[in-house]
């Protein structure tokens, strides 16, 4: 049976971007696709429910030699500091939270409820809407389920309202997991009542009518007096809740001091919680879908790689084979473990017959599925926290066997980005036969097949047609033959391995030589992540000329990267040549190049200069490195006359304004005229012209606005990025950001909720004035997501680092990290998903914030 999952909820939380195999929704909202309970193609499902559903691995509950859980023992410190107080603090955050969705929760279970005794008085009479047996299996166990909350709940409530470090809970959530033996009954029913529920739907208009309309009270301090959902909803509730008190003892104990009464009691309660759902589980055998990892590589062979094929209507990795005749695309046979590995052709095309097709020659090629920009940056944090508990493993004295599993699922989540990141087409026919289409991730690659398969049809090649014993003859010399073993993701390179760069490579595109004629030139800069490469920066097209002279300089984040690109373009005006794919290059590429990133030789303080040759032509550049943390180490400026370097409020008081004027005319000038360009805040804007309107700003100059209309939008972009950078202090500020980090690492929603509005109100006037600005017009940039790429994933990783930040004495503190990877994973992810936490809620209002109006705030 396949896992149950919330698919048709809103994903309000981190949490559903971080779990691979649970999702849930915060309580109170309906769907917005599937009804509850449905999986996408309305087949009812039963729970999978991931048992160690918790953002970090610390705080996962291990699990015994026998696969069972047993009790967690949480890390030491409470908050950065091991602060006790603050620690009960966010317990109580917790808590209230909790209570909350409590509430929400019993409202439903009572509407659910509600229908049940007038439909029990009918079935007596000679008029039933249901039998009393439909009613027993519809409604089967919801009664005790509604008293078991109802008496939990008004055991809590007075406990939060008097709310002090001798309050103990302990007790309320061990009774409650001790009583989860109901939900297991609830379980087992669940499938059957919601047939049951269908089939009288169908057969009885009245029920129908009852089934659809029913009333869910608000909470009370709620202005919202009532809300309608649907019965199959409502009997997927306990379903949901399920998992609830698992997730909240996770927080519970995290925040609960070792020597407080609450800690064992909580730590059973969790064994309990656990063992449960372990027993859920080994019931159901779920459907795990796992992505095959296709490997491979005569005649003599010319080149060989992994490459994305649309086949019908879906992404498949094959391994392609170049030959000096032919063109060979196959997978890896699935093979009995021990069994030496095999590929299996699916297919071969005779280079004499071979040709590249354009969307103008035929309709029969398959079109192209993009996934959302948000899903694979879903799948990217994803992969990010499995590296985290990698490296934690590896440290703990038996964590190898766990090792083996996390990179096994790593490896399953980077061949799933790998295949569903490519977009650009190459097209590929048989004069005697069928098209096909393969998704590159760059113009660089599908740039290389195609001239080395030019390159081979300039021989006298004559057509072949294979027998089927020479075909798998030749299909099993391929694996022998092979150059490339293994998928390009980072779970199947060796530890000695290097693991790439992550900062910021700082790139100067000086000028090029060796064109026979004049053209419009200009180069773009690539720079590979997560086993594919993305495209980073882009010169201004230098026209008519044979020596163009750029020297603009380029900053690109790196994320593991090991290589940087350099593609020379010749700039096409012609318009009737602009009627190709969406993904379709129109530029001719005039030579292309790549260089190592080699540690050594780009970390030095100096520039290096070096020169790329690609077709007879030579581009010079220079290029520097620098760590991520010395990138965004902030200097104060000794003028304070500027407004770079200096604090928001000396600004604001300054300006008397509310948000700093930079903030303000560089957002209107990007929402003016950059909204709409593609990677708006992620392509680098040129170093000078940012230079040079930082010292525009900081001088005050009456030509700034003369300025800004002039000057290139990137540049714009890259100077409001660079203002927040260089704020002494980065805008959430330095004492809220261990709380940030707690909050955002909070399981459940209305805790997190609560915690993460509270730290907004936390901020000081212009620092909150300007993130909300700041959080308005982000939302604006990803509303043109489907024009400008731009999702709000996106903006979230592009500034999520600058706004949040440790502190130099906060950044060392309590963590071992011994690599640059271990930083990005462990650092930068979690800033990312704070902004994104902000930039995905419903509208936030100041006044609105500093009314705190939020149920059951508290201070942290």
């Amino acid at each position: 049976m396949e896992p149950l999952s919330a698919r048709g909820l809103p994903r309000l939380s981190w949490i559903d971007t971080l779990y691979s195999n649970f999702n849930y929704n915060t309580d109170g909202y309906e769907g917005d696709g599937a009804e509850d309970g449905k999986s996408q193609d309305g087949s009812e499902t039963l729970p999978y429910i991931d048992e160690s559903p918790t953002m970090s691995p610390q705080l996962c509950a291990p699990q015994g030699p026998d696969g069972e859980a047993v009790s967690p023992t949480p890390p030491e410190g409470l908050l950065p500091g091991g602060d006790t107080e603050k620690g009960l603090e966010m317990k109580k955050l917790v808590l209230s939270g909790f209570l909350a969705s409590e509430e929400i929760y019993i409202n439903q279970l009572e509407a659910l409820l509600l229908p049940m005794r007038p439909l029990k008085a009918t079935a007596t009479t000679s008029q039933p809407v249901l039998t009393i047996q439909q009613i027993e299996t519809i409604f089967y166990k919801i009664q005790d389920i509604f008293e078991i909350h109802k008496e939990f709940y008004d055991a809590l409530l007075p406990n939060i309202q008097q709310w002090d470090e001798k309050v103990t809970v302990g007790h309320l959530f061990q009774k409650l997991a001790s009583q989860l033996g109901v939900y297991k009954a609830f379980v087992d029913n669940y499938k059957v009542a919601l047939e049951t529920a269908e089939k009288c739907s169908q057969a009885n208009i009245q029920f129908q009518k009852i089934s659809e309309n029913l009333k869910v009270k608000g909470p009370k301090d709620s202005k919202d007096c009532t809300t309608t959902i649907s019965m199959e909803a409502l009997l997927y509730k306990p379903i949901d809740r399920v998992t609830r008190s698992t997730l909240v003892l996770h927080d519970l104990l995290k925040h609960t001091p070792k020597d407080h009464p609450d800690f064992p009691l909580l730590q059973d309660a969790l064994r309990i919680s656990q063992n449960f759902l372990s027993s859920i589980n080994e019931e159901i055998d779920p459907r795990r879908t796992a992505v095959t990892t296709p490997k491979g590589e005569a005649r003599q062979l010319v080149k060989d790689g992994f490459l994305v094929e649309v086949s019908e209507s879906s992404r498949k990795l094959r391994h392609v084979f170049l030959f000096t005749d032919l063109l060979l695309c196959a997978k890896m046979k699935k093979t009995a473990v021990g069994r030496h590995q095999q590929y299996e052709c699916k297919w071969y095309i005779p280079l004499a017959d071979l040709t590249f097709q354009t969307l103008d020659d035929s309709d029969s090629c398959p079109s192209i599925q993009v996934l959302p920009e948000h899903e694979l940056e879903e799948m990217k944090i994803k992969i990010s926290v499995l590296k985290s508990e990698i490296q934690k493993e590896k440290k703990a004295p038996k964590g190898q066997s766990r090792v083996e599993r996390l990179r096994k699922k790593m490896n399953e989540q980077e061949s799933w980005l790998l295949t569903h990141s490519p977009t650009i087409p190459f097209r590929i026919h048989n004069k005697h036969g069928k098209s096909y289409l393969f998704l590159l991730s760059s113009d660089y690659e599908r740039s290389e097949w195609r001239e080395s398969i030019q390159k081979l049809q300039k021989k006298d090649l004559q057509a072949c047609v294979l027998s089927s014993v020479e075909l798998q003859v030749l299909t099993s010399s391929c694996f022998k033959l092979r150059t490339v073993h293994n998928i390009p993701v980072t779970s199947n390179k060796d530890d000695e391995e290097t693991p790439g760069l992550y900062g910021f490579l700082h790139v100067i595109v000086h000028s090029a030589k060796g064109f026979k004629e004049s053209a419009n030139l200009y180069c773009t800069l690539e720079v590979d992540s997560y086993g594919y490469f993305v495209s980073k920066a882009k010169t201004r097209v230098f026209r008519d000329t044979t020596e163009p002279q750029w020297n603009e300089e380029f900053e690109i984040e790196l994320e593991g990267s090991q290589h940087l690109r350099i593609l020379c373009y010749e700039k096409c005006y012609d318009k009737s040549m602009l009627n190709k794919d969406d993904n379709e290059i129109v530029d001719k590429i005039m030579g292309k190049g790549q260089v190592q990133l080699d540690p050594q030789t780009v970390q030095s303080k100096n520039w290096h200069m070096d020169v790329i040759e690609m077709n007879g032509i030579k581009v010079e550049f220079s290029m520097k490195f620098t760590s991520r943390d010395l990138s965004l180490k902030r200097t104060p400026s000794k003028k304070q006359s500027g407004v770079f370097g200096v604090k928001i409020n000396v600004v604001t008081k300054r300006e008397r304004s509310k948000v700093p004027y930079i903030v303000r005319q560089c957002i209107e000038e990007v929402e003016k005229r950059g909204i709409d360009e593609v990677g708006i805040y992620r392509i680098s804007g040129v170093a000078t012209d940012i230079q040079a309107l930082k010292a525009a700003f900081d001088s005050n100059t009456k030509d700034i606005l003369v300025m800004l209309s002039d000057m290139d939008i990137n540049a714009i972009a890259g100077t409001l990025k660079l203002y927040f950078r260089e704020l002494p202090e980065p805008l959430l500020t330095d004492r809220l950001y261990p709380a940030f980090m707690e909050g955002i690492a909070l399981s459940d929603p209305a805790a997190k909720e609560n915690c993460m509005m509270h730290l907004l109100r936390s901020l000081p006037d212009p620092n909150l004035m300007t993130f909300l600005t700041l959080l308005e017009h982000l939302k604006r940039v990803a509303e043109k997501e489907p024009i400008n790429k731009m999702s709000l994933h996106n903006l979230a990783t592009v500034f999520g680092p600058t706004l949040l930040r440790p502190s130099e004495s906060e950044s060392t503190k309590g963590q071992h990290i011994t690599s640059a990877s271990d930083i990005w994973s462990h650092d930068v992810m979690a800033q990312v998903q704070v902004l994104l936490y902000y930039l995905q809620h419903p509208p936030i209002s100041f006044a609105e914030l500093k009314r705190n109006t939020l149920y059951f705030s508290t201070d942290v």
